[in-house]
């Protein structure tokens, strides 16, 4: 299963990388949808929830996002992030580690939504990619560091140009 699991982090590895090459946020958020989903599939295969429902809800967030930017949008999946950890913390009494998955999920979320400039995406998404990397990092997924360190290097290089 691990080695399955693998498979998707690499598949999400490379669509993410081409993802953030692109100069229009909306063709950034579309191949981002796709890459998020197969990195929700690698996390939920390696028991790490908290991850798993962040990029799942990334993907969507990110498919919705090409059409829709409302504060509605915004406020409904601020909520259900919230709803997850809540339900994460409270009831399944998981790692405190879920708090920077989450925090990193909250962060793509709002700049998913409200920021329209590549440039200023890129550097909010420093925060966020720094966060899901100490996450990954946490849980032992080899793909989902790999992962967040290309996206890392991705933003840096594109913002240096």
């Amino acid at each position: 299963m691990v080695v399955v699991a693998e498979a998707f982090g690499a598949v999400a590895v490379v669509l993410n990388f081409i993802g953030y090459r692109q100069n229009n946020v909306d063709r950034y958020l579309l191949i981002s949808a796709f890459a998020l989903a197969s990195l929700s599939a690698h996390f939920f295969m390696l028991d790490a929830m908290a991850a798993g429902v962040g990029t799942l809800l990334a993907s969507v967030r990110n498919i919705i996002a090409i059409k829709n930017r409302s504060n509605l949008i915004l406020f409904a999946f601020i909520g259900i992030n919230i709803g997850f950890l809540c339900y994460e913390w409270f009831v399944l009494e998981h790692h405190w580690n879920i708090f920077i998955a989450y925090a990193s999920s909250l962060i793509f979320t709002i700049g998913s939504i409200v920021i329209r400039d590549t440039h200023q995406i890129r550097k909010t998404f420093l925060v966020a990619e720094s966060l899901g990397l100490l996450y990954a990092i946490s849980v032992g997924s080899i793909f989902g560091t790999v992962f967040n360190i290309s996206n890392l290097i991705s933003i840096i290089s594109k913002l240096k140009r």
